[in-house]
């Protein structure tokens, strides 16, 4: 059975997206209506509500950091749709509904990701309501998690022929495809909470990093193991694609006991970081890292 999750967060992370829009005029009416199309398509939004937590944990209100919460995920939103181009992952279901190239066409679901993109920062530096200049760092981890140095980086290597082959390569692959912008999800909140400096980074900065790796061994674990119903997609498109898993490099059981080591790593460092008990400059709130576990055991317990 999955592990509690801050559904309130959820909820409110929903209603934020749903008030979005993008488009001024009525030519790019429907490269918005693809945009918000594959955005509000549904799902557990764990790179905001991640955000929304770790506001909390600093003694922050969740909605001070709504705006990036929204760009994060704006951005996962544009990989998704990116990712099930036929170039890529070639997947024509996404959360139990057509892909946004098999619904608007592949032009108009490029346009779309791109458009998410761009949006993504537009909103954060428009929006977020924090001292300018932490609003600029955070716009820059943020930045630097998704380019060639993260999330876009990992893609291509997921991609190439030329990448090493053996765990530590898998692992790297999968911090910068995955786990750098669920970590940034943390670290961009530290950085508008003006805590980045302070003696809890390096914990949560730990903490952020192997949240990332927890999510992918158990993401490989349901592409083998789940529904398709549960998953809202064909399962095994990882096997048809000829991808490198953890399932596939380290065989079903021991990817499971990765799982659980990476589980347990993720909350050791989260411990550690509560004990520093980090506080935002002028926090209205004491700090509380109880959602941040909740997150952390759903990850690990998760079903789809």
């Amino acid at each position: 059975m999955s592990a509690t999750y801050p559904e309130n967060l959820r909820q409110d992370v929903e209603s934020y997206l749903q008030d979005l829009r993008f488009s001024e005029e009525a030519l790019t009416a429907g490269l918005e209506e693809a945009m918000r199309y594959s955005l509000l398509a549904g799902g557990k939004r764990i790179r905001p509500v991640l955000a929304l937590a770790t506001a909390r944990a600093v003694g922050l209100q969740p909605s001070e950091v709504m705006p990036l919460a929204a760009a994060l995920e704006l951005i996962h939103t544009y990989s998704l749709i990116h990712d099930d181009l036929p170039a890529m992952d070639d997947d024509e279901l996404r959360r139990g509904q057509p892909t946004c190239h098999v619904k608007f066409g592949e032009d108009v679901a490029i346009l779309a990701g791109d458009g998410l993109y761009a949006e993504a920062f537009r909103h954060l530096l428009t929006h977020q309501r924090s001292a300018p200049e932490r609003v600029l760092l955070a716009a820059a981890e943020l930045a630097a998690a998704t380019g060639v140095n993260g999330m876009v980086g990992g893609q291509y290597a997921d991609v190439s022929s030329d990448t090493t082959a053996g765990p530590a390569a898998l692992r790297r692959l999968h911090e910068l495809k995955t786990g750098r912008l669920i970590g940034a999800s943390v670290l961009c909140v530290l950085l508008l909470g003006g805590v980045a400096d302070g003696p809890a980074m390096d914990p949560f900065g730990r903490f952020a990093t192997e949240l990332g790796v927890l999510f992918q061994i158990v993401d490989d674990i349901l592409d083998v193991t789940g529904t398709d119903d549960a998953l809202g997609k064909p399962r095994g498109s990882d096997e048809r694609h000829g991808k490198r898993t953890y399932v596939s490099e380290f065989g079903i059981e021991r990817a499971r006991e990765l799982a659980a080591q990476s589980h347990e790593t993720a909350l050791q460092a989260l411990a550690e970081a509560a004990q520093r008990s980090p506080v935002a400059a002028g926090a209205p709130q004491r700090s509380d890292t109880d959602e941040l576990q909740q997150i952390t055991d759903f990850i690990y317990t998760r079903t789809s």
